[in-house]
């Protein structure tokens, strides 16, 4: 099979030498397509915009996430597109939305975002420090009326009596018991500008409000705090915190979050970082919550619609080859778990039009067409864009998966359909990185991988007579403990340029990790 893509691939750039498109280096080779066989769908992996409003291939993406044994999807869903006028609602899109994703058996992380332009206060909502009930008060019972002059409890409380387990549509379509969404999420963000400018004051009432109506409509909701990017203002959950631990109602409504989830980019090990950063705050004020990373992606520069031009490091700041994507995955995942995370979702399927307006498209090139605006776009996408895509179609490989796919899968097969639980993590500023978990049948699961720029020879005590070493090849081989150790060839980590990497380690992105799955000793 890689002999005739490569065979396809030497052709096609054969046939177009004389076109400018045509970048000097190809393009990255699709990866090995996955078997259907039954879908993981793990309960601990999930992926963001598996599918959107008004998508036009939607049974193709659920078909491709559940080969990869995505359990979870993320989308947002925008006020502005569900009240266009004041108190008229129309709920067509996200209906068929939401219907599609019960249907495909997926657990949804909904975030409750945007704002119409008639209810804008500044950078906040107007009267949202309105009671959220009519009975004038923020406390109320599932029979209470909602404050009609508070616009943004009136959405909450609509959008979750109409999509919780049981609730409007459920009951239209017949849904079994528990399917519909029970996970919220608060706003994208917040504490960047891109996504809210009101403050933390403002945010804290925002998430307020919206617990208050949750958990009033759907006891068993899970309200999750905005993920944090922790771009720069990393006091904004000790703000919130602060303002929630003066508030009467903090513990009846469980401090108004279940859930913290953070955001984590093109270093792998801040996905256990930022995660240690929330448990520590919120130690502070003597809570504990679970932790998703509900982003976490590096994008490609080595592939359409990437610069894949950019030779010098200067040129591919922060951009990974697809090979490093697909390490960067698991790393990034195995960093989250050390530290406790619940669920971690890549961002993001495809790389539909990623931070870029719709509509933005160009051919292959070399450089050439960055003398007139955007010249490369995003690549995170597990898989690359379809031909009809609304951005980025020029892909001759479309809709295939990149590298970054396999290692989901391989993710979904090791972590995806039992329990487990972090044990260590050795060598975060040394040559080599090991993270240890363990099952509940009592298997250990150890992900390994050279930090260095040379190939490294490593061992590890053994606890058994043997494991079984699994490669993002798809390689799996058994391998036997010789007097006592593993014996280990680790590649070496590639070039990644990433300006901000503290000086006592030696790269972001290491080389291809190995997974070993050791039993326990009879």
């Amino acid at each position: 099979m890689l002999r005739v893509v490569m065979l396809l691939l030497v052709a096609l750039l054969a046939g177009s030498a004389a076109q400018a498109q045509v970048p000097r280096v190809p393009t990255s080779v699709p990866g090995t397509l996955i078997e259907a066989g039954d879908y993981i769908r793990a309960d601990r992996l999930g992926i963001t915009f598996i599918s959107y409003v008004d998508d036009t291939m939607a049974a193709e993406r659920y078909r491709n996430a559940l080969l990869l044994g995505a359990g979870w999807n993320r989308w947002p869903l925008y006020w502005d597109r569900v009240e266009q006028q004041p108190g008229q609602y129309d709920w067509s899109a996200y209906d068929r939305l939401v219907a599609a994703d019960i249907r495909n058996g997926l657990n949804i992380n909904a975030i409750l975002l945007g704002r119409p332009g008639f209810w804008q206060d500044g950078g906040s909502v107007i009267n949202l420090h309105a009671p959220v009930f009519a009975n004038g008060t923020d406390s109320g019972t599932a029979e209470t009326l909602i404050n009609p002059d508070n616009a943004w409890a009136q959405f909450v409380h609509y959008a979750v009596t109409r999509y919780k387990p049981g609730g409007v549509l459920a009951q239209h379509n017949g849904f079994g018991a528990g399917q519909g969404i029970s996970a919220w999420e608060i706003w994208n963000e917040p504490d960047i500008p891109q996504f809210w400018t009101g403050g933390s004051e403002a945010y804290a009432r925002l998430l307020k409000t919206a617990a208050i109506v949750i958990k009033t409509v759907d006891p068993q909701a899970q309200v999750i705090f905005g993920g944090l990017l922790y771009a720069s203002d990393q006091g904004f959950l000790t703000q919130v915190l602060r303002q929630f631990r003066a508030d009467p109602l903090r513990d009846q409504y469980n401090w108004f979050f279940d859930i913290v989830a953070v955001h984590s980019y093109e270093d792998p090990w801040r996905s256990g970082w930022l995660t240690k950063v929330v448990q520590d705050t919120l130690s502070q004020y003597e809570i504990a919550r679970p932790v998703w990373v509900n982003e976490t992606g590096v994008s490609v520069w080595n592939d359409y619609p990437g610069p894949v031009w950019a030779f010098g490091a200067e040129q591919r700041q922060r951009l990974a080859t697809a090979e490093q994507q697909a390490h960067f995955l698991i790393m990034s995942a195995a960093f989250a778990w050390s530290k406790g995370v619940e669920v971690v979702f890549y961002h993001q399927l495809y790389d539909d039009c990623g931070n870029y307006p719709a509509g933005t498209d160009f051919p292959f090139h070399n450089g050439e067409y960055c003398a007139n605006g955007a010249c490369y776009g995003d690549a995170f996408g597990l898989y690359r864009n379809s031909t009809d895509s609304p951005c980025f179609s020029h892909h001759p490989f479309a809709n295939t998966p990149r590298p970054a796919a396999t290692a989901f899968r391989l993710l979904a097969d090791i972590f995806g359909d039992q329990p487990f639980v972090p044990l260590s993590l050795t060598g975060l500023t040394e040559a080599i990185t090991t993270i240890v978990f363990q099952r509940a049948n009592h298997e250990r699961i150890i992900v390994v991988w050279n930090n260095t720029g040379q190939p490294l020879q490593h061992s590890i005590r053994a606890s058994g007579a043997g494991a079984q070493i699994y490669r993002l090849s798809g390689d799996v081989s058994p391998l036997p403990a010789v007097g006592g150790v593993y014996t280990l060839q680790l590649k070496p980590a590639g070039d990644f340029s990433f300006p901000d990497l503290e000086s006592n380690r030696s790269s972001a992105i290491g080389g291809e990790p190995l997974i070993l799955v050791e039993s326990p000793s009879q």
